[in-house]
């Protein structure tokens, strides 16, 4: 069994497996939502999910990524508009596109994306078949152009990493997270493109409870 992979894995197997796990992760995190909800809608002004751009899917394709709002009010907008946020968003550039230390992030935004919480929503994108519960980061269509001007030796790597659906945890998320630049976190979706298999996504899903409990290497 562990031997699946490849393109018959990803279509059929995978697809199973990411509807069985996302309605076990549904029913084991519905209560836990309820509540980081009310806690959002409580303690900052804003919607409950994040205010964002669509993110860029398999083969191009774009999506609206479901996450709980972790910061201010069109926070993503903001950074690239007003000018008091010009030398943060400098800084966001430089730092492949994360920032240490976000004075837009609310503090129950800093608790839910240490522990990954925000990405709790994301198990809707999956049953809509936008995502996986394993796969490759999901990057915005300005972050994907830039950081490829930059880093223009991992073109090759992006197609690879487009040619599967992004995951809500992958094989860079379990191996450093934010501490990894673009170009080497590229280059790390790219070879799990390419192993693509039963056995790799198990060891993957084995690691994830512990980086979320850790929330080593968020911001």
């Amino acid at each position: 069994m562990l031997l699946i992979s490849g393109k018959s894995y990803d279509q059929f197997t995978k697809r199973l497996m990411d509807l069985a796990m996302a309605s076990i992760l549904i029913l084991i995190f519905i209560l836990p939502s309820l509540v980081i909800a009310l806690i959002i809608k409580l303690t900052s002004k804003g919607p409950i999910f994040a205010d964002v751009p669509e993110r860029v899917g398999q083969y191009g394709k774009k999506f609206r990524m479901y996450k709980f709002r972790s910061m201010i009010a069109n926070a993503h907008y903001l950074l690239r508009t007003d000018p008091k946020f010009a030398k943060l968003l400098r800084e966001y550039k430089k730092g492949s596109y994360k920032l240490l230390n976000d004075p837009r992030v609310t503090p129950i935004g800093k608790f839910i994306r240490k522990h990954s919480l925000d990405e709790i929503p994301q198990v809707l994108n999956v049953l809509r078949g936008e995502m996986s519960i394993i796969g490759p980061r999901a990057y915005y269509p300005d972050e994907l152009e830039n950081q490829q001007k930059e880093y223009p030796h991992v073109k090759g790597s992006v197609a690879k990493v487009l040619s599967v659906k992004p995951g809500i945890t992958g094989l860079w998320q379990v191996t450093g997270r934010s501490e990894i630049n673009f170009d080497e976190r590229i280059i790390i979706d790219a070879k799990y493109a390419d192993r693509l298999s039963l056995g790799n996504d198990l060891k993957i899903i084995l690691k994830t409870p512990w980086v979320m409990l850790s929330g080593k290497g968020a911001v």
